[in-house]
């Protein structure tokens, strides 16, 4: 997430030099990154640099900006100017070098790597990137010595050891990658990547029962990856077990559902097991993403054939024998197609090139094409014994083999696997975040209930407010057009307070739009004024507690980012800082002991103060109050856990991911095979 990249990129100098107006803008802008509201911190940075244009800070954050919008070369530019303002600044030649990965620029993100680690030789994002990207320019000695650094400055990174594990295999040395891959294991067994990796040299070494058991924990610890149920199957259909490998192709496509292997593999299978039709549909999906897929043709002929479809069968043998003339297997099943139809000129036609063919290879007469189809007459296949072939493979002999991803799809496992990017998977548990009063919330793919309370219906129903306020604590960030929206209507309500200083209403629908545009001070001083002018206003404290709360996050980040810092003596945030928030909650509480979002949400700050038992005290009176309340369940779950009691954690994200927050499961999946 956006919230660990600043953490270390934080630790620019803040700009001193700056006028307080431009000062505060570059707060702002940068409190919108930390939020990951990129568009609208964007804005802010353009602010700052058109009024201090010699200033290396905002182009290097909005460089990290537009990094997250993957507007890549916009992202070089604005490195490239904040280097040219500084040419000291590590960040800068870090993210730069992932603009240049993701542009395919390896020497030149190599080259910013190898400059970054000159200033900061102990990074290990740094030593991670760098050898990601000679692996891509396939440099695999220069990619071990990089890890062989990585690893000196961290042992126990267990990245490293899967990454050096890649490297092994691309270098044919299975042994190696075996060795690197169980030392992964032995530092971190909750590492999903690391049991799959295992599980592919399994394969390689024809042990598949020990790599359907490695697939196993990986599924378990990542149930949402298709390439585990794909290659699973695949180890399952070398032990036979050709309902436990459709199984697998099933929930792979389930997943994915435009999975190339997923599809053909599973054709395959169903036309083993009698189940022809949907085969058939398999076959029509793969060759509607790849048509020219000979193979996949010619299955699907097979299996019009055996529904009784001759001429749709004729149909694509004929297209596989315009492709490829000397494939006798064609002809042959196209003869005794057209024979079932009445057309013996033209299987008489078909079985003359195919006896033709034969005669001429007992005379030695033949050509490559031809000596390719080893008598393969009658659609049996296998040619080689082999019962899979790689994606690649145009030898039409193999259309009955499983296919498996060529090597140059199986690199892709960790190349991909830069680090920096706010994408970066978040490996960390963490509570599910606190509610707040807004417009906008994200999308969900899983439909849970709506978050509902009387009062703020009937504020809504006042026409006050410029649109629906909504509870939620899945915030969506604004969109370039929402951005000028409501930066007008700060405008707007602005000169509605001017005439009408004694409305509380009216300056807590500004708070609202300053509070979406990331402008958190401003919001708290008219959610103060709200309060003055109606102590009864619940609302206000509420969303008062949210922000002050959210500063505190920001501050704290950037905190722990500067600790490096000679002379830094800001005070440490403390628990003490809480105590205004935990106070406007308990306000809250006592003016609405129904606002259920209340109690959560002071049992988030409670967690986040470690204070578990507090904090396991309101989630219940929450619960108590929605017993369908699932984000309530995922924590007080959590919470459990981290006070050791695992079966009651367990027992409680059950209940979270029943009611819709599917990562209970992953979680869980975590924790099963804990001791308490």
């Amino acid at each position: 997430m956006i919230k660990r990249i600043l953490t270390v990129l934080l630790l620019f100098p803040t700009l001193v030099c700056a006028q307080i107006n431009t000062d505060r803008v570059m707060t702002i802008a940068r409190n919108a990154l930390y939020f990951e509201d990129y568009v609208l911190s964007i804005q802010y940075f353009n602010q700052v640099i058109n009024a201090k244009p010699y200033l290396y800070e905002p182009y290097f954050f909005r460089a990290l900006a537009k990094l997250n919008l993957e507007d890549f070369q916009g992202a070089e530019a604005d490195c490239d100017a904040a280097i040219q303002r500084n040419p000291f600044v590590v960040g800068a030649y870090q993210i730069r070098g992932l603009a240049r990965i993701r542009q395919s620029k390896f020497d030149g993100a190599i080259e910013d790597y190898q400059k970054a680690l000159h200033y900061d030789p102990e990074n290990i994002t740094l030593w991670h990137n760098l050898t990601l990207s000679h692996i891509q320019k396939k440099d695999y000695n220069s990619a071990k010595e990089d890890l062989e650094s990585l690893l000196k400055v961290s042992p126990r990174y267990t990245r490293a050891y899967l990454m050096r594990g890649e490297v092994s295999l691309q270098q044919k040395d299975t042994i190696a990658a075996l060795t690197d891959f169980n030392k992964a294991l032995e530092l971190d067994k909750y590492d999903p990547d690391a049991w799959a990796a295992r599980a592919i040299v399994k394969l390689q070494q024809s042990k598949y029962a020990e790599a359907e058991s490695d697939f196993d924990r990986a599924i378990h610890l990542s149930a949402k990856n298709a390439g585990n149920y794909i290659n699973r199957a695949l180890a399952r259909f070398h032990q036979n077990n050709l309902r436990g490998a459709m199984s697998d192709y099933d929930l792979a496509l389930d997943i994915d559902p435009n999975n190339f292997i997923g599809h053909y593999n599973r054709g395959l299978l169903r036309a083993r097991v009698g189940d022809d039709n949907r085969a058939i549909e398999d076959f029509d999906f793969v060759i509607q993403m790849e048509p020219d897929n000979m193979m996949a043709v010619f299955n699907r002929g097979l299996l019009r054939a055996q529904t009784g479809d001759y001429r749709g069968a004729i149909q694509d043998y004929t297209t596989v024998i315009n492709q490829y003339p000397n494939f006798l297997a064609g002809y042959y099943q196209r003869s005794e197609a057209r024979r079932k139809i009445g057309d013996k000129k033209g299987a008489e036609q078909d079985e003359f090139k195919v006896m033709k063919a034969q005669i001429d290879k007992q005379n030695g007469v033949t050509n490559k094409d031809v000596a390719q189809n080893k008598d393969k007459v009658d659609g049996s296949g296998d040619e080689d014994g082999e019962k899979t072939r790689k994606k690649s493979d145009k030898n039409m002999n193999n259309y009955r083999k499983i296919v498996i991803a060529d090597d140059s799809e199986a690199e892709q496992r960790y190349t991909s696997d830069y680090r920096g990017r706010v994408q970066d998977k978040n490996v960390n548990i963490t509570l599910e975040p606190m509610f707040a009063l807004t417009y906008y919330e994200k999308m969900s793919d899983v439909k849970r209930s709506v978050n509902f309370h009387k009062y703020i219906e009937d504020l809504n129903r006042t026409g006050i407010l410029s649109k629906r306020l909504r509870i939620t604590n899945m915030e969506a960030p604004l969109t370039e057009e929402q951005v000028k929206f409501h930066f007008a209507l700060i405008d707007t309500h602005t000169s509605a307070i001017v005439a009408d200083e004694k409305s509380a209403s009216k300056r807590f629908a500004r708070a609202i739009d300053f509070y979406l545009v990331q402008d958190f001070s401003s919001a708290v001083a008219d959610l103060t004024q709200t309060i003055l002018l109606d102590g009864d206003f619940f609302p206000a404290y509420f969303m008062r507690a949210l922000i002050r709360c959210k500063q505190l996050e920001y501050q704290k980040a950037e905190q722990a980012a500067e600790t490096n810092i000679p002379g830094d003596k800001r005070k440490e945030i403390t628990a003490v800082d809480y105590e205004v928030v935990r106070k406007d909650l308990d306000k809250v509480i006592n003016l609405a002991p129904d606002f259920v979002y209340a109690y959560y949400n002071r049992a988030n700050v409670s967690a986040m103060l470690k204070d578990y038992r507090a904090a396991i005290a309101d989630y219940d009176k929450a619960i108590e109050l929605n017993p369908d309340f699932a984000d309530a369940y995922f924590n007080r779950g959590l919470t459990h856990i981290f006070l050791g009691n695992n079966k009651l954690g367990i027992s409680d994200l059950s209940k979270a991911g029943e009611l819709g927050i599917v990562s209970a499961y992953n979680v869980i999946k975590r924790f099963t095979d804990q001791t308490e």
